[in-house]
C-alpha cells in the first residue's frame, strides 16, 4: 500500500474519565495517535459481501489501512475520528500477518457527539 492511497486523515482516540475542579468524574476523549489512512466506505462489491456475510460484521460501515504505530496496540476499546464522524472499531487485524500495517473494521457512530 503506497501513501498515494492512505488520503485521509484520522484520530486514534480513547476515552478515559477526567475529574473536574469540583471532583465529578466525566468521559474525556484523548487523542494517541493522528496519523493517514486508507479508507473504504461500504458497498456492494464482493470483498464487502464476505465482509458482510459474517454475522459479526453486518454493522460495519468502514475499513481503514493505516501503517503499524510502534508502541501502540490498536484494539476494540479504542475510537477513530476523521472528517466524516466517529467510528466504533469492531475488528483489527494485522495485514498479512507482517506486522506493517493494520486493518480495521468499523461502524459509524451516530447520535450526539460532545
Amino acid at each position: 500500500m503506497s501513501f498515494g492511497m492512505m488520503n485521509s486523515f484520522i484520530n486514534i482516540i480513547s476515552t478515559e474519565p477526567i475529574k473536574d475542579a469540583e471532583g465529578f468524574v466525566t468521559t474525556g476523549d484523548r487523542i494517541i495517535a493522528s496519523v493517514k489512512a486508507y479508507k473504504e466506505i461500504r458497498n456492494t462489491s464482493t470483498k464487502w459481501e464476505r465482509i458482510i456475510g459474517n454475522a459479526a460484521f453486518s454493522t460495519v460501515t468502514a475499513l481503514f489501512r493505516f501503517r503499524k504505530i510502534p508502541g501502540l496496540t490498536v484494539d476494540t476499546t479504542l475510537f477513530i475520528s476523521d472528517m466524516d464522524g466517529r467510528y466504533n472499531i469492531i475488528s483489527v487485524e494485522d495485514v498479512r500477518g507482517r506486522g506493517m500495517y493494520v486493518e480495521v473494521l468499523a461502524e459509524k457512530s451516530e447520535g450526539s457527539i460532545k
